[in-house]
């Protein structure tokens, strides 16, 4: 495997994001409703989990919810909301025995009383984890997180890009700087990052597969890890290696 060109990969792991997409579809296939397509998802998340130490994942954030989906219908939203609140109330107690720390990012003010609680409650729970940091992706919008880190920023001055990466944390309700995304990866075979941490994503290296989510697996994710380390990361420099 060729090691990133200019930045060394940490050596406590790579952040991977992954747009969990393809629910409804794998559903759909299997005559199902579209919430047996979600139930599904969650146990991929579970095997994501799982197989994270083998991959050298550090960082690991999961698009659950985006702003737009509240646009789904009404049933299919409510279960969605129902089936995160499950998630966060019988994984935590796995999640600390397994060293994961879990926080939640987006917005806060649209979701109910009980799943904030239970967001809350997990975090608080989890906030000495330091195996892998788990971060879940909830009424989620890139371009909303970066103009309520703008607005956060007092009076006219310019911030660094490392202090805007702290702006973007405390948007997303996070105690430190958002982390740069080594590596996308987007099931189902779309190929977009749909408002998905936008400014994290800046020097990603993206993958794209048809698999749908709910049958996303270990040597899914092995593979696409795998061929991340393959890749010539230069971050806009020419490396000498390279270009002879």
């Amino acid at each position: 495997m060729k090691q990133s060109s200019l930045r060394q990969i940490e050596h406590d792991g790579i952040h991977v994001a992954i747009i969990m997409d393809g629910n409804g579809r794998w559903a759909a296939a299997r005559g199902l409703p579209r919430t047996a397509g979600h139930r599904a998802g969650a146990e991929a998340v579970r095997r994501t989990l799982e197989a994270t130490p083998d991959c050298g994942i550090r960082v690991l954030t999961l698009y659950a919810f985006s702003a737009d989906n509240w646009r789904r219908p009404k049933d299919e939203v409510s279960e969605l909301m129902k089936l995160l609140r499950t998630y966060l109330l019988s994984e935590t107690s796995q999640c600390v025995g397994q060293g994961i720390r879990l926080n939640v990012i987006g917005r806060r003010d649209r979701l109910s009383r009980s799943l904030r609680l239970a967001i809350e409650t997990a975090e608080a729970m989890t906030a000495k984890c330091h195996r892998l940091h788990l971060r879940i992706a909830v009424d989620y919008s890139s371009r909303d997180t970066i103009l309520r880190a703008t607005a956060r920023q007092p009076g006219q001055s310019q911030p660094t890009r490392e202090e805007f990466a702290r702006l973007l944390g405390a948007a997303n309700h996070e105690s430190g700087a958002s982390p740069d995304v080594d590596l996308v990866i987007r099931t189902s075979g779309e190929q977009r990052l749909s408002d998905f941490l936008l400014w994290e994503c800046a020097y990603a290296e993206l993958c794209f597969t048809k698999t749908l989510w709910p049958d996303f697996g270990q040597e899914d994710l092995q593979s696409a890890v795998h061929d991340f380390y393959r890749r010539d990361r230069r971050f806009g420099q020419i490396i000498e290696a390279a270009a002879s």
